[in-house]
Order: structure tokens, then sequence, then C-alpha cells
């Protein structure tokens, strides 16, 4: 099975390695992406914060924001000698901030600093190096363009895509607009697979079931889930069976909890929040009886002085 079949995607203060390791307890065949991180957050700031991570946490990515091809291969090896298994670019960050430093989606209108990018970074490491981007930007999306894009990377040695079926505008849509405004056009993504078969896409942007990933995995060599997975992560303990063809035994909520226990008062005894973990918890019984009964427990429980696993041991005892 291709190492993107199934990935969960780098989403901005949610993907941390607590959440992670959190996802990893429900299936050990998603690709997991940490949250984008700078070069200079790595260069200039404290790399072991940023870059620290749970070996049972692999396969794992670290996403880089950056466009200066030396400081994204050094990032790059110093990602590399952390362990991580891929480098992802991120070409799709629409923000402001991101814009400013000259990084994300604005980098769409420059493919060859993108291909220089990763050509640093691929002559810096032996793991992958992959790239997300967006099906354009602003009046830069024609087809015409992207393929310009994807041929100019490729070119560059890079073999995976991570496509975003949505244009991005860079001014007059806010990040979040970004995820919803701008229309998914899934056809562009398997055009674009059907006109690069050599290369590995994978397809980004509106996905909420198994069901329609399973679909669309007849177009593209695989789908990427962002939002969904963070407000309904116990979608994840479906994915090794249905999209992965394992017959292990799925693990029931309660299960998936018990497990993380250890992990919980190992993190404490380092000095972690107890509310650091909890918080990537609260949608795991979305959708079932208890649901708001568990997040209110641990909303109002888990910053408290002294709180630690006795309140998600509690909270278990609101659900079904």
């Amino acid at each position: 099975m291709p190492l993107h079949r199934f990935c969960v995607a780098p989403m901005l203060d949610w993907t941390d390695r607590h959440c992670r390791y959190f996802y990893r307890l429900m299936s050990r065949h998603a690709m997991l992406y940490t949250e984008m991180v700078t070069t200079g957050a790595i260069l200039h700031g404290h790399p072991e914060r940023h870059l620290q991570f749970n070996a049972e946490e692999h396969p794992v990515a670290l996403q880089l924001g950056g466009s200066s091809p030396s400081d994204l291969a050094r990032c790059a090896k110093i990602a590399e000698e952390y362990g991580y298994d891929e480098v992802n670019l991120n070409v799709g960050c629409p923000s402001d901030r991101v814009q400013n430093g000259r990084f994300g989606a604005c980098l769409m209108a420059e493919p060859e600093l993108v291909a220089e990018c990763v050509s640093a970074m691929r002559q810096a490491v032996a793991i992958p190096v992959t790239v997300k981007s967006r099906i354009g930007i602003d009046d830069l999306d024609s087809y015409q363009a992207l393929v310009k894009f994807i041929e100019t990377v490729a070119g560059a040695g890079c073999e995976t895509f991570i496509v975003h079926a949505r244009k991005a505008w860079l001014s007059g849509l806010s990040p979040k607009q970004n995820r919803d405004v701008p229309p998914l056009r899934y056809e562009v993504v398997f055009e674009l697979k059907r006109d690069f078969p050599h290369l590995n896409i994978v397809i980004n942007g509106g996905i909420t079931t198994l069901d329609a990933a399973r679909e669309l995995l007849n177009h593209v060599d695989g789908v990427m889930l962002g939002r969904e997975i963070y407000h309904n992560p116990y979608l994840l303990s479906q994915v090794d069976q249905q999209l992965f063809g394992e017959d292990q035994p799925i693990k029931s909520r309660r299960e998936v909890v018990e497990s993380l226990v250890p992990y919980v008062q190992e993190q404490l005894r380092q000095g972690v929040r107890f509310n650091a973990i909890a918080r990537h918890l609260l949608g795991l019984f979305h959708g079932v009886d208890g649901a708001r009964a568990w997040r209110r427990h641990i909303s109002e429980n888990a910053t408290k002085s002294g709180a630690d696993e006795q309140v998600l041991m509690r909270a278990l005892e609101f659900t079904v």
C-alpha cells in the first residue's frame, strides 16, 4: 500500500506531538504531519520544542515553511537527524503572516524558486521531500499554470504532491474562508494524476467520510483529511480496516482512552500540562450518546491545578 494512501493534514495549533500520539492509537498506517514549522523557528528558536516527537508516531512527516533553499536544506537535515520519515514544504497556506515571510501559497507564483528549494533539500537528505500546494492562487488559476508548477517542481525531484483541491485568494479572504469559500475542484486533481501518472498525487480538501475517501482513491494515490479528523478523531479507528485491508480488531473509544493513560502519566511526570493533551480528545465521542457530557467534564476540569488522567476516567462515566 502507498505510504500516503491516508494522511492526516498538518493543522496549526492542533497536530502537535500529543495529538499525533493519540491518533496513532487508532491507526497504525495513517501518515501523520506536524504543524507547519518555519525555518526561522528551527534555526533561530528552540528546535527541540518544535521537533521532538514520540517514536510511536511513525510514519510522521515534518512540514516546513520557508523560501530560502539553504535554510530549508539545513532544516531538512535537522529533521532527518531527529528521525522524521519525510519533509514536506508548505506551498498552500494563504495567511498574511505567511505571505509576509514569502512562503506558503504565494510560492505557487514562483515555481522555479520552489524547485530550487526542493532540489536543495533533496541534496541534503535521504528521506523523501514532498510538496503541499493549492490548485492555484488569485488569477493564476489556470490548469496550464498548475501543470507548469508541477512539471517544474517534479523536475527538481519531488515525486509526491499533496494538492488541496481549491485555489487560494491571497487577499480578501481569511485562512478560514480559504478553506471553505473557493469551490472544491476535485476534477483538476484527477486530471493531474492522469497527466502525471508517474507522480504520487494526494488529494486534500472537503473530505469528511471514509466512503468519500475510498471513492477518491479510484482517481488518485492518496487522500488527506484535516479538520474532520480533529473534530471526529474516532474516524481514524476504521482507517486500517477499510483502506489498508487490515483485520485487526478496532479499539473501542474506552480502549483508546485506557491506552492513552500511561502516556498521560509519563508526560505529566515530565512537566507537561494535562490540558495540553486532553484538549485533543474532546471530539472522541463525536456523534454518540454522552458526547456533550464528555466534552463538558474535560473542558471544566482539564485546566484545574493537579488535573491528571483521572479527569478522563471520570469523563468516561458519562458515556455509554
